[in-house]
Parts: C-alpha cells; structure tokens; sequence
C-alpha cells in the first residue's frame, strides 16, 4: 500500500511526486514511457519559450549557457532532478484504469510494455497525463496515409520534397523554417486569416522574411479537405478549392488531454464534458484522494496550463494530503 500514485511522469508528474515525498508520502510513479516524454516528442532542435528557471522543479538548479534553454537540456535536467531525489519510477507501464475500494483506497491497473498486467495500492493517486500523446485530428480523407505525422522532429528527412504545414501557432511556423534550410517547397496552410498572435517575438520577423522572399507559401483562411498519395485539396474559406503537388503533410493542429482514466473512477466533467471538476486550491477532484497536476486539469485549450504553471500543482497536492494524514 502506497500512500500516493502518480499517474504520469512529466514535469508535473516529477514535481508531484518530489513534493509528497517531501512530506514523508511514500510515493510511486507509473509512466506508460519514459520521463518527460513529451519533451522527448518535440523538434529535435526546440527552444522553449521560458527561461530555465521557470522550468526547474523540486528546487534543483536548471544551469545552461543560454537565454532559454533548448529541447536536449531539458531531458539532461530532468533526469537529474529524478535521480537527485530517487524517485521510484514504473517505467513502461499504462495506467489502465483507477478503480476506488470499500475502504476508500484506491487500485491502479496498469499493463506493461510486455504486456504483464499489475495493480498497485495508494491511499491517494494523483492523475498528470498530459496531453502530447493525443493529436487533434483532421478528420478528413487520407488523414491515414503513411505521408501524413501529427509530429516533427526535424527536418533532414523532408529534404527537396514538398511539405503542407498544417497550422499557425509556434510548432508550425518552428517547422516551416527548419524546412526551408534542407530545401523543402512549402506550403503552409492555416485555417485563420491571421497567425496566432503567441508566436515566439524572435522568431517571427524571420518567418515574415521567409514568406516574403518566397521560401515559404502562405495560404491562410484555407483547409486542407482532402489528402491523396501525390497531392492534397486546399479549400479556401473565400474561392474555390485547388490541388497542390504534395510529398508529405505535417498536420501541427495541436494536442488534448485524454480523460479515460478520470472518468473510469468516477470524475465529473464539466458542462462540455472537456474539463475536470477540482477545487483549485487542492487540485482534488469530486472523488477524496484523486487529484489532477499539469494540463490535464485544463478544458479543450492546453495553453491553459504550462510546465510553468502546471509545476506547483504538486505542492498544493502534497499540502492537502499532508493535512489530512495529520
């Protein structure tokens, strides 16, 4: 019987567990990859819009050379924060559901990698998924084929073909332009008729240069609707629907939190059915001794909540329970 399951190991997830066992909590952690998998999905080249310091966690020092720390320093610091508090980590093992006991003790079902099932025991879970690993789909014809990825990481394997960006905010744009250096032709296509305003302010004079100079096709207030092995349709919002020569798609349309498991215990969804109910002070649930940490506790926009923001939840968690145990 373990005092607290955390349910996820990214930032938030690590910052949750470093504070219960602060506490005094005995703490497990069940991460159906590895730590900081999502940071691990992102463009092999990021820079994160934060400063260092507004990514650190359980006090641990994030030291790097530069304004804003890139994609690899992250996952060097993590990893030393989790081996600095030797944190107990499940790694490749799912959280397949959370069942609540008589005695109000809560089992975890999980199935590893290997396809072992096992149930662990906790007094307490606190459920920080994330949202990386579920893209917004597209929803349209050809959205299946091998050509199209919901992911980028960099750009060498796109070199001379023709690329449709699908999107507007800073994974896309971040995209577009590593493109153009490998000698991509493309084609970015935004469904808005202007670019998200949130855009990186260092980035995106070069992007205009680029547009202006050419390197990079703008089609904004346009969707694409349809995707073949050697094409895709780009449908305007205000003219009639075109063909474009296309090699690969890079559909950049965002990320959402997934709320099986939530639900599977008992967590009410708000009105929209997209948003958990918590008290903000405690980040716990409707259902006593489930909590939420990170930006699963965010509705359909995962802006929201941050690594930033996302990363105190653990210390408003670990108070709560703490008081309770007293």
């Amino acid at each position: 019987m373990h005092d607290v399951i955390v349910i996820g190991g990214g930032p938030c997830g690590l910052s949750a567990a470093i504070e219960c066992s602060r506490k005094g909590l005995q703490t497990v952690i069940i991460e159906k990859s590895n730590i900081v998998h999502s940071i691990f999905l992102y463009p092999t080249n990021m820079q994160f819009f934060s400063t260092a310091e507004l990514l650190e966690i359980g006090d641990v020092p994030f030291s790097t050379p530069n304004d804003k720390p890139f994609r690899h320093e992250a996952l060097a610091y993590y990893r030393k924060v989790a081996t600095h508090y030797n944190l107990n980590i499940q790694h490749y093992e799912e959280a397949r559901s959370i069942a609540r006991q008589d005695d109000g003790t809560f089992t975890v079902h999980t199935m590893s990698k290997r396809g072992k099932s096992q149930t662990y025991s906790s007094r307490y879970v606190v459920v920080a998924t994330g949202y990386f690993d579920h893209p917004n789909y597209l929803g349209i014809p050809g959205e299946e084929l091998d050509k199209v990825t919901h992911y980028f990481s960099e750009a060498h394997p796109y070199t001379g073909t023709r690329v449709a960006v699908i999107g507007g905010s800073n994974s896309a744009v971040d995209a577009a332009m590593e493109l153009v250096r490998v000698g991509a032709t493309i084609d970015m296509v935004y469904r808005r008729t202007e670019l998200s305003p949130y855009i990186k302010p260092w980035v995106r004079p070069l992007f205009d240069s680029m547009v202006q100079k050419g390197k990079i096709t703008l089609h904004l207030g346009a969707r694409i609707t349809e995707i073949h092995p050697d094409h895709v349709v780009v449908t305007p919002q205000d003219a009639e629907a075109f063909r474009l020569e296309n090699d690969f798609v890079l559909a950049l349309t965002g990320f959402h939190p997934e709320r099986k498991l939530l639900e599977s215990v008992g967590v009410h969804m708000a009105e929209d059915m997209d948003k958990p109910e918590f008290d903000p002070a405690t980040m716990e649930t409707n259902i006593p001794g489930i909590y939420v940490a990170g930006v699963i506790a965010s509705g359909s926009n995962a802006n929201e909540v941050f690594i930033e923001t996302g990363r105190w939840h653990g210390r408003q968690i670990a108070e709560h329970i703490r008081s309770q145990t007293n």
